[in-house]
Protein backbone atom coordinates (compact mmCIF):
# COMPACT_ATOMS: atom_id res chain seq x y z
CA UNK A 1 0.00 0.00 0.00
CA UNK A 2 1.18 3.31 -1.08
CA UNK A 3 1.80 6.13 1.95
CA UNK A 4 -0.70 9.02 1.09
CA UNK A 5 -0.07 12.24 3.13
CA UNK A 6 -3.44 13.62 4.24
CA UNK A 7 -2.26 16.68 6.17
CA UNK A 8 0.94 18.49 6.06
CA UNK A 9 2.00 21.71 7.74
CA UNK A 10 2.13 23.11 11.45
CA UNK A 11 0.02 24.47 14.36
CA UNK A 12 -3.71 26.63 13.82
CA UNK A 13 -3.13 30.09 13.16
CA UNK A 14 -5.86 30.82 15.43
CA UNK A 15 -4.14 29.31 18.13
CA UNK A 16 -1.60 31.94 17.82
CA UNK A 17 -3.61 34.37 17.69
CA UNK A 18 -5.33 34.01 20.70
CA UNK A 19 -2.40 33.36 22.61
CA UNK A 20 -0.66 36.94 21.71
CA UNK A 21 -4.15 38.92 22.45
CA UNK A 22 -3.65 37.14 25.78
CA UNK A 23 -0.58 38.16 25.84
CA UNK A 24 -1.50 41.65 26.59
CA UNK A 25 -1.79 40.74 30.03
CA UNK A 26 0.80 39.55 32.51
CA UNK A 27 -0.73 35.95 32.88
CA UNK A 28 -1.09 35.08 29.49
CA UNK A 29 2.78 35.57 28.75
CA UNK A 30 4.02 32.07 29.12
CA UNK A 31 0.87 30.94 26.91
CA UNK A 32 1.97 33.47 24.06
CA UNK A 33 5.37 32.40 24.42
CA UNK A 34 4.36 29.10 24.27
CA UNK A 35 2.36 29.61 21.18
CA UNK A 36 5.04 31.48 19.20
CA UNK A 37 7.26 28.43 19.93
CA UNK A 38 4.96 26.24 18.06
CA UNK A 39 4.37 28.63 15.02
CA UNK A 40 7.81 28.75 14.23
CA UNK A 41 9.08 25.27 14.93
CA UNK A 42 6.52 22.92 15.27
CA UNK A 43 5.18 20.79 12.08
CA UNK A 44 2.79 17.82 11.14
CA UNK A 45 2.68 14.99 8.77
CA UNK A 46 -0.11 12.65 8.66
CA UNK A 47 -0.14 9.57 6.44
CA UNK A 48 -2.48 6.70 5.96
CA UNK A 49 0.63 4.71 8.01
CA UNK A 50 2.54 7.11 10.35
CA UNK A 51 1.95 10.51 12.05
CA UNK A 52 5.34 12.14 11.88
CA UNK A 53 5.70 15.61 14.55
CA UNK A 54 8.96 17.63 14.39
CA UNK A 55 8.98 20.27 16.99
CA UNK A 56 11.11 21.12 20.38
CA UNK A 57 13.39 24.07 20.18
CA UNK A 58 14.56 25.37 16.71
CA UNK A 59 12.30 21.77 15.88
CA UNK A 60 15.03 19.55 16.99
CA UNK A 61 13.00 16.79 18.30
CA UNK A 62 11.42 14.25 16.08
CA UNK A 63 8.29 11.63 16.91
CA UNK A 64 7.26 9.08 14.42
CA UNK A 65 4.50 6.80 15.40
CA UNK A 66 2.86 4.20 13.20
CA UNK A 67 -0.85 4.02 13.07
CA UNK A 68 -0.69 0.07 14.21
CA UNK A 69 1.30 1.32 17.03
CA UNK A 70 -2.52 3.41 18.58
CA UNK A 71 -4.70 2.00 20.53
CA UNK A 72 -6.68 4.90 21.38
CA UNK A 73 -7.01 8.52 20.29
CA UNK A 74 -8.42 11.65 22.63
CA UNK A 75 -9.06 14.99 21.96
CA UNK A 76 -10.54 18.49 23.02
CA UNK A 77 -11.42 21.27 21.22
CA UNK A 78 -9.50 24.65 21.86
CA UNK A 79 -10.06 28.05 20.36
CA UNK A 80 -13.60 28.00 20.18
CA UNK A 81 -13.39 24.77 18.01
CA UNK A 82 -11.69 25.71 15.31
CA UNK A 83 -8.68 23.78 16.39
CA UNK A 84 -8.19 20.71 19.15
CA UNK A 85 -5.28 18.79 21.35
CA UNK A 86 -5.09 15.19 20.09
CA UNK A 87 -3.54 12.58 22.55
CA UNK A 88 -2.07 9.31 21.10
CA UNK A 89 -2.45 6.68 23.32
CA UNK A 90 -0.12 3.71 22.33
CA UNK A 91 -0.26 0.31 22.81
CA UNK A 92 2.78 -0.17 25.46
CA UNK A 93 0.85 2.60 27.19
CA UNK A 94 3.08 5.81 25.84
CA UNK A 95 1.37 8.84 25.28
CA UNK A 96 2.07 11.10 22.79
CA UNK A 97 0.27 14.87 22.47
CA UNK A 98 0.03 16.46 19.55
CA UNK A 99 -1.34 20.34 20.24
CA UNK A 100 -3.20 23.05 18.35
CA UNK A 101 -3.88 20.82 15.44
CA UNK A 102 -6.26 22.69 12.91
CA UNK A 103 -9.12 20.75 11.73
CA UNK A 104 -8.59 18.21 14.56
CA UNK A 105 -12.16 16.49 14.29
CA UNK A 106 -11.26 15.90 10.60
CA UNK A 107 -7.58 14.21 11.24
CA UNK A 108 -9.39 12.22 14.29
CA UNK A 109 -11.51 10.51 11.97
CA UNK A 110 -8.93 9.53 9.04
CA UNK A 111 -6.38 8.53 11.31
CA UNK A 112 -9.43 5.97 12.99
CA UNK A 113 -10.27 4.94 9.55
CA UNK A 114 -6.97 4.14 8.88
CA UNK A 115 -6.10 2.45 12.19
CA UNK A 116 -9.44 0.14 11.54
CA UNK A 117 -7.75 -0.76 7.83
CA UNK A 118 -4.40 -1.41 8.99
CA UNK A 119 -5.95 -3.31 12.30
CA UNK A 120 -7.60 -6.02 10.09
CA UNK A 121 -6.15 -9.16 9.79
CA UNK A 122 -6.04 -11.80 7.28
CA UNK A 123 -7.57 -15.08 8.11
CA UNK A 124 -4.36 -17.87 7.43
CA UNK A 125 -7.51 -19.87 6.09
CA UNK A 126 -8.22 -17.61 2.89
CA UNK A 127 -4.52 -17.39 2.35
CA UNK A 128 -4.02 -18.60 -1.13
CA UNK A 129 -0.54 -18.66 -3.80
CA UNK A 130 2.37 -18.69 -2.68
CA UNK A 131 1.62 -17.82 0.96
CA UNK A 132 1.82 -20.56 3.76
CA UNK A 133 -0.07 -21.21 6.87
CA UNK A 134 2.12 -20.28 10.15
Amino acid sequence: MKEEVFYEGGPAKSDLIINLLAGLTLIGLPFTFAAIVRAFWLRYKITNKRITIDGGWFGKNKTQVSLTNIKEIRSIPRGFGSYGDMVLILNDGAKVEIKSLPLFREKQKFIEENIVKRSQKINPNQVEGFATKS
